[in-house]
């Protein structure tokens, strides 16, 4: 259980399943870089979209605890199948038991209220297996715009392919080609990448869908939601600093890591560590 005397130590907190969150944590660093980071990247146990909800809510759970007892006062779930699957049981459930100071944030509501736009019809979203079941997309534009149809399609073997490094293979190309193409018989108007390992190929899926499908980066989208939220939320004590950190961490191997996770960035990586999060 968590350690009580932990206090905040203004970090913000990022989690995903393994790399696929760094596509929106380089945007925290190109919009909000005067704030304390950690990542950490659950790699050890991924893919998480295969997994039954069950499971990923209790990884979830454990790295949501693990990082706020590391001193993160927000933490933001840059993974769309925990998510969709066991973020708002974090919310309801053990944050108000646990860390009711704290908070925790995922990727869904904000890119859901970005494209619940009236000037869309139909919307196609690409996800894992788990995010797609569960239809957290298509349940959070209906609240919003119910008059837009939204299209959901997995894509299992995405995750994978991009975190052996993959990404510019012959071969993911043609999967890609194969998950994309029913989205793109249906004449989508935009696309909702529902997979932050998924802007990795965003030239290649713009190309695939072509110029009149709308297909933005979800890590603009997100930054721009967490700038508004900390502008909402002072209580939470998270101020700009001089010198800020960054800290890496993966539950996996700290040298692969490094290497993909710099492609992923674009940028030279601090110092990555290999850590614990669950007993078992």
């Amino acid at each position: 259980m968590p350690n009580k005397n932990n206090e905040a130590k203004n970090i913000i907190g990022v989690f995903d399943s393994g790399l696929g969150g760094l596509t929106v944590f380089k945007h925290f660093l190109d919009s909000l870089p005067d704030y304390n980071y950690i990542y950490l990247g659950d790699n050890a146990r991924l893919p998480y979209g295969e997994k039954s909800p069950e499971t990923i809510y209790e990884y979830t759970r454990e790295a949501v605890e693990f990082l706020l007892e590391s001193g993160c006062n927000l933490i933001i779930i840059a993974c769309n199948t925990a998510s969709a699957q066991a973020l708002r049981k974090i919310q309801q459930e053990y944050l108000p038991a646990h860390w009711p100071e704290r908070r925790v944030l995922g990727v869904i509501r904000p890119l859901a209220e970005h494209f619940a736009n009236p000037k869309f019809k139909k919307i196609g979203v690409i996800g894992t297996k788990s995010t797609i079941a569960a239809g957290a997309y298509r349940t959070e534009i209906k609240k919003l715009s119910p008059q837009i149809k939204v299209l959901e399609k997995n894509a299992p073997l995405l995750v994978p392919l991009i975190e052996e490094g993959w990404a510019k293979k012959p071969e993911t190309k043609m999967i890609l080609k194969k998950y994309l193409h029913p989205l793109k018989t249906e004449q989508i108007e935009a696309l909702i990448l529902g997979c932050t390992h998924y802007p990795f190929l965003l030239p290649e899926i713009k190309k695939i869908m072509g110029k009149n499908v709308e297909v933005p980066d979800p890590g603009e989208i997100i930054a721009a939601s967490l700038i508004s939220y900390l502008t909402k939320h002072p209580e939470l004590e998270l101020k700009k600093t001089k010198n800020a950190s960054r800290q890496y961490l993966t539950t996996d191997n700290p040298r692969l890591f490094k290497e993909l996770g710099e492609k992923f960035l674009n940028q030279k990586m601090s110092k990555v560590s290999q850590v614990k999060i669950s007993e078992l």
